[in-house]
């Protein structure tokens, strides 16, 4: 009877919360404000920064980064405007870092903070590579992945508790539930993100790149080169992430539809 009444007090708080995903069209419930993700977010990114100083803008790899992150960025600024959806971005203020580390990884916090670790130029290779990484991570900003499931864990944790009084009263915990929700607990940008987010990432990003003038197809050379030299190789079944195998097999199926947005 007390798992009916939870969901009885959740249900207007559901569907005021309810929105689409940008592209896909997916449903999706998110219950923290942008505003507060953005603020999370961005006291994590300048932590971050800290004690990771970005490569010097000077550098030709960091102009690289700056370059592709701006022409993406000013692509998703146009179609979302042009949709309709430009409130989705109201609390986004784009900045693009390259840091020196050796690990293949890149990520994007709520608010459009945009890192690319030296590590996965290697597996880039070129623009077009590159603009497939800062596209997939890019889409899950976009698409408000962390806000889902730090609003699933919340729910877990919280039940029908306000998410004000969450918020008020439990800051430590909350806190801890944002760090989950993105992997901060070890590896910053580590994102914990679910195999649906990570496949619906990969087909945004390729749309967001075509859009910005990169060649989607050459996505699948990028993926490629990780499943021989890099990434993870742990089992799909145990993995939040897709396998190799079947993440290019699914690019090579969308690629027709990203291939519409495509112009040199």
């Amino acid at each position: 009877m007390k798992k009916y009444i939870v969901i009885l007090l959740l249900l207007p708080l559901l569907f005021d919360s309810c929105s689409k995903v940008p592209i896909t069209g997916r449903r999706q419930v998110n219950l923290l404000p942008e505003s507060i993700m953005t603020e999370m977010s961005l006291a994590s990114y300048n932590d971050f920064l800290k004690t990771n100083t970005p490569v010097p803008s000077s550098d030709p790899k960091a102009r690289q980064v700056e370059i592709i992150g701006r022409k993406i960025s000013h692509a998703v600024g146009k179609y979302m405007r042009k949709n309709d959806m430009a409130k989705r971005l109201k609390n986004f203020s784009w900045e693009f870092n390259l840091v020196d580390d050796n690990t293949p990884n890149a990520w994007c916090m709520p608010g459009g903070k945009v890192v690319v670790y030296t590590g996965i130029l290697p597996f880039t290779k070129d623009d077009e590579g590159l603009a497939c990484v800062m596209g997939h991570e890019i889409a899950h900003a976009v698409a408000r992945h962390g806000n889902e499931r730090m609003s699933q864990q919340l729910m877990v944790t919280f039940g029908a508790i306000g998410l004000d009084v969450a918020l008020r009263e439990k800051p430590e915990q909350t806190k801890e539930i944002f760090n989950m929700a993105y992997g901060l607990g070890s590896t910053l940008g580590t994102l914990a993100y679910s195999r649906s987010h990570e496949s619906e990432a990969d087909k945004m990003g390729m749309i967001f790149m075509a859009m910005a003038g990169y060649d989607p197809s050459k996505s699948i050379g990028f993926w490629e080169r990780m499943a021989t030299g890099g990434g993870t190789s742990t089992p799909e079944f145990l993995s939040t992430h897709p396998s190799h195998k079947t993440r290019i097999a699914d690019l090579k199926a969308f690629l027709p539809e990203a291939m519409k947005y495509y112009k040199k």
